[in-house]
């Protein structure tokens, strides 16, 4: 049986320290571990950016906090 990890973020801002010391150093050292034969990284709020196409000032506003 494969090995996948499913893991993400729900976009709360800017990066920073806390991203990196919290998730992403993890993360990092999961990939580069070669034990898994899959990994998805998502971001948990990316249902927001498509449901909005009627309120794209809704959309933008998800998008830069999200930093994309």
């Amino acid at each position: 049986m494969a090995k996948i990890i499913l893991t993400g973020d729900r976009p709360t801002g800017k990066l920073h320290v806390g991203h990196y010391v919290g998730s992403l150093k993890r993360r990092v050292e999961l990939q580069n571990a070669g034990e898994f034969d899959k990994i998805f990284i998502m971001i948990a709020d990316a249902q927001a950016l498509t449901d909005n196409a009627e309120n794209p000032e809704k959309s933008q506003a998800e998008c830069d906090r999200s930093g994309t």
